[in-house]
């Protein structure tokens, strides 16, 4: 016997769809967190070797890779993408007249 499983499309946001508040600002920082994480993952850096790039204690690296971000404001993490050899480039624009909400979003150009 199967079961028939209710599905429902996800808004592109899971903090969102969880109603969690602020889910814009922490599927940001989650996605710049990411980011971080492959850099360093990509560099075969120890977590020791990137707190001395970024500045902080290795606990912290360690939170950022496990995903713990509370703390952790986005200004940080762009200036921990920037100790990193990368850009941080904000774009502004209106929103496309299809979409009913303004959104964050996080880019996928290569890391």
């Amino acid at each position: 016997m199967s079961e028939r499983i209710e599905a429902e499309q996800s808004s592109g946001n899971v903090f969102e769809d969880l109603g969690l508040p602020d889910a814009e600002e922490l599927y940001a920082k989650t996605a710049l967190a990411i980011r971080i994480s492959k850099i360093i993952k990509r560099r075969n850096l120890k977590q020791k070797e990137a707190a001395a790039i970024l500045g902080i204690d290795q606990p912290k690296v360690s939170a950022i890779l496990g995903g713990k971000l509370h703390g952790f404001t986005m200004e940080r993490l762009f200036k921990f993408l920037n100790a990193l050899d990368r850009d941080v480039e904000i774009i502004i624009k209106k929103k496309p007249s299809s979409r009913s909400l303004a959104r964050t979003f996080i880019g996928q150009h290569a890391v």
